[in-house]
């Protein structure tokens, strides 16, 4: 079979799949010759950033298209404080699409913890399938988003009591796997009871597209904004207006978002490390979310962002904040 051959058959069943391809399946393929080792290795490389693909679990911790965001669903189990993210592979809201990510809600003491993990059904901090974890504070408003690999080379994972080694199967066997902190949100007190949505700030570790290729910088490509630290974005929500003849606050959501909520935000960089200078663009929305059902939200991604950050982003809209509303 041409190479040109298989390339084609294989992308045809990327776009046919609603669940990650079996890898022993592409390993295979692989095996045979050195001519299908070669188009194997630049079909995977296709799913890199700026492809807008998402073929392995390997992209979930790459930077998401930069010309056009990626759109998501995230499915609420209020039963069992579940959270399903799906890759939209049609424009409705009903349909699930390609399954990405599943998180639950657990307590510890007066804190919260989301674990996020490749298998809908194993939901666990021992599993294979765990990718990273989601931490609050006692009062729901700084929470601390953990990677199970480090963001650079050199990273070394959390000291907390939590964080322990697991053997995994999910991104890569050959990294290092543990707790290391990969950034950070918080929601702003409204001291004042003022009328009007939750503010955030984002801070988080994005690494560029040749770290994940070469893993390390270039520090002629990695020029960012001075006083923040390499690959660092940062992130804050887009303040709505008010509307005097609906008596509500708005943002424009371009038909993404149905159904007024205060979990509703957008955010843009105020700091980009995949920008010249690391200048972000505060018009340009990177990451929006938004409530469509009861238990329906929309999540639209792109670069800096990789599926994983936004997701733990949008967790934390989630639960009610007395502090900030």
């Amino acid at each position: 079979m041409l190479p040109e051959l298989l390339g084609e058959i294989m992308e045809r069943v990327e776009a046919s799949e609603d669940r990650w391809p079996q890898r022993q399946n592409v390993v295979t393929c692989a095996c045979v010759c050195k001519k299908w080792r070669e188009a194997m290795r630049e079909i995977v490389r296709a799913s890199s950033p700026g492809s807008g693909k998402i073929t392995f679990p390997s992209c979930l911790k790459q930077p998401g298209p930069s010309d056009f965001p990626n759109h998501c669903i995230i499915k609420r189990c209020k039963k069992n404080s579940t959270f399903y993210l799906f890759l939209s592979l049609t424009p409705s809201f009903t349909d699930k699409g390609k399954f990405l990510l599943a998180a639950r809600r657990y307590r510890h003491g007066a804190h919260i913890e989301y674990i996020i993990s490749l298998d809908a059904d194993d939901l666990s901090q021992s599993s294979n399938a765990y990718v990273g974890k989601l931490s609050s504070d006692f009062l729901g408003t700084n929470f601390t988003i953990y990677d199970t690999q480090p963001p650079h080379s050199g990273a070394k994972p959390s000291s907390s009591r939590t964080s322990r080694r697991f053997a995994s199967k999910r991104i890569s066997p050959q990294v290092p796997a543990g707790n290391f902190e990969v950034g950070k949100v918080s929601y702003k007190f409204n001291l004042l009871k003022s009328r009007g949505p939750r503010r955030m700030v984002c801070s988080v570790k994005c690494p560029l597209p040749e770290e994940r290729a070469d893993k390390h910088l270039d520090d002629s490509k990695a020029k960012i904004a001075e006083g923040a630290a390499p690959g660092l974005a940062i992130l804050k929500n887009k303040a709505p207006r008010w509307h005097e003849h609906l008596q509500c606050w708005c943002l424009n959501f371009h038909g993404r978002v149905t159904v007024a909520s205060v979990k509703n935000f957008q955010l843009a960089a105020t700091v980009d490390p995949s920008q010249p200078a690391g200048k972000g663009d505060e018009e340009k929305v990177l990451l929006q979310f938004g409530k469509v059902g009861d238990d329906t939200f929309t999540m639209d991604y792109r670069s800096p962002l990789s599926p994983y950050l936004a997701f733990a982003i949008c967790l934390t809209s989630f639960g009610t904040k007395l502090a900030c509303e």
